[in-house]
This record gives C-alpha cells, structure tokens and sequence, in this order.
C-alpha cells in the first residue's frame, strides 16, 4: 500500500465570489479560510496548498457583535522605541474596511510560508464591483 500524495500540477483551482453584506466577521472569515485552505476536498493535505480562490465584496457593509466596533483593538510595532500604533475596529471599518476582513482571516492560515502563499488567495474589495470577472467567480452562499 502506498499513500497518495496530490501533486501540486494537477490541482484543478476555482474562483468563488463571497458577498460580506450583513455577515459576522468572524463567522465569514472562518468559512473563507477554510476555502482558501482547501479542507472540503478530498485530496486535503496539511503541508500542500490546495485551496481555491476567494472574491470577496461588500467589505464594508460586514458587522461586529456586541461591543467589538469600539473594544478591540489593532496592534502594530515599527519594532523601534516608542513605535507601538493602535487602531480600533471601528476606525479601520471606516477608512479601510478591506484590511478588517484581511486581518481577520489572516489570523485563521498557517503562520508560515504555506499561510503566506494561500493568504495570496484572497482578493478584499469594499464596493460591490471587483476586476475578476473573467475568472467567472461562482457566487457562494455560506
């Protein structure tokens, strides 16, 4: 008996469109990171990068629950003195909304090079319109 091992040339990689509109962001992030990472296949494999492709809109229009918008906060070391920087959710969903839902699913991959290439995956927009629509997304329901 041997054990099958995917090569990474027949993996067969589709494009899928998720819309944030009126989502928990930590629900949508768990579902899309498991996307990313490929664990529905069949042929899952922890040290291979298997996952699909991810679009998603309407970044800006995701909420938090309870009194998350304000509480939680962003950290951010320049790795000098004094170089701690702070932001809050609220603040990052008003000027940045796409980075919130990065960040949020970054926290969720490997924190290697594996989780670096499948981050890479991922493509944030705020509005409604996006430039991969000749990828032909598949518009998922989570």
């Amino acid at each position: 008996m041997k054990t099958y091992t995917p090569k990474a040339e027949g993996i067969q990689r589709k494009w899928y469109l998720v819309d944030a509109q009126g989502r928990t962001l930590g629900r949508l992030a768990s579902q899309v990171a498991q996307i990313l990472r490929g664990k529905g296949k069949r042929e899952f494999s922890p040290h291979l990068d298997l996952g699909d492709h991810v679009v998603v809109i309407n970044a800006a229009k995701v909420f938090l629950t309870g009194k998350k918008l304000r509480q939680k906060v962003y950290y951010c070391h320049s790795g000098y003195p004094g170089g701690l920087k702070s932001t809050t959710a609220e603040k990052l969903l008003r000027e940045h909304p796409e980075r919130l839902v990065e960040k949020a699913v970054r926290g969720m991959l490997p924190k290697n090079k594996l989780g670096d290439a499948i981050f890479k995956k991922l493509q944030v927009y705020a509005g409604s319109e996006h430039p991969h629509q000749a990828q032909r997304p598949e518009a998922l329901r989570l």
